[in-house]
């Protein structure tokens, strides 16, 4: 994996040199000071993977981030940085992970091998012929009593919609986001169904549905305790999905 460390701070650059240094499989292939130098950079070395800071003078990192987007064949973006307000805009930045500096060995490496797993995906879709332009995020990113975690997509049973928040039920517990449940289900169809008007489904998730002795239908979930209401405007798509299994 060729590896590009865009920082304004000459020491932040040289400690994530050292964090690379001896990873297997890890190519430190060029370093950038700012925006636009990060952007000439990219063009010279093609990494795979690009260790980004965001408030950096002139172009920011998330400048950086929109416009390799917008290449045929961007490079993954881990966004590094000391203000963790900008998370949640680096995930609408397509971002595979946010660091938080100073950065942790361990936190680096668990970041790295998500964008191995980001790459293997792309490689696979290509090779499909699917397009890699419509790629979503890898995770979804909450704060909890004031820090922000994350989320992998793969891990969240279901969203269900609260008042104004949007609940992520998910293998490790539950987090409250303030994403509407028509952005997720636009984003995620693909990995979603929805079953209710306040609930969608991952698809992989889905067991059975059953019957309440007051007549509704519910729907159960593979690993999960709970039984989910099932509405009659998404019963018919829910038995066609299930019938296709």
């Amino acid at each position: 994996m060729k590896v590009l460390i865009v920082d304004d701070e000459p020491l932040a650059r040289r400690r994530m040199a050292s964090l690379l240094a001896g990873v297997d499989g890890v190519e430190l292939v060029g370093e950038a000071a700012d925006g636009q130098s990060a952007l000439v950079a990219v063009d010279r070395h093609d990494p795979d993977l690009v260790l980004l800071d965001i408030r950096m003078p002139g172009i920011d990192g998330l400048e950086v981030a929109r416009r390799l987007s917008l290449r045929s064949s961007p490079p993954a973006i881990v966004f590094c940085t000391a203000y963790d307000e900008h998370a949640v805009a680096a995930f609408d930045a397509d971002a595979v992970d946010y660091l938080l500096k100073p950065v942790r060995r361990e936190r680096l490496l668990a970041a790295l091998e998500r964008v191995r797993r980001f790459n293997g995906e792309l490689a696979a879709s290509a090779s499909t012929g699917e397009s890699g332009s419509g790629r979503h995020r890898s995770h979804i990113c909450a704060r909890v009593r004031g820090e922000m975690k994350l989320v992998p997509i793969s891990a969240i049973a279901y969203f269900l919609a609260d008042a104004k928040y949007v609940e992520v039920h998910y293998d490790g517990g539950e987090v409250l986001i303030e994403d509407s449940l028509v952005s997720l289900e636009e984003e995620f169809g693909e990995r979603f169904v929805r079953v209710h008007r306040n609930c969608l489904v991952a698809r992989e998730r889905i067991d059975a549905l059953g019957k309440l002795p007051s007549g509704e239908t519910t729907l159960r979930l593979r690993g999960r305790p709970e039984n989910l209401e099932v509405s009659r405007r998404n019963l018919p798509q829910l038995r066609r999905f299930l019938r296709d299994l």
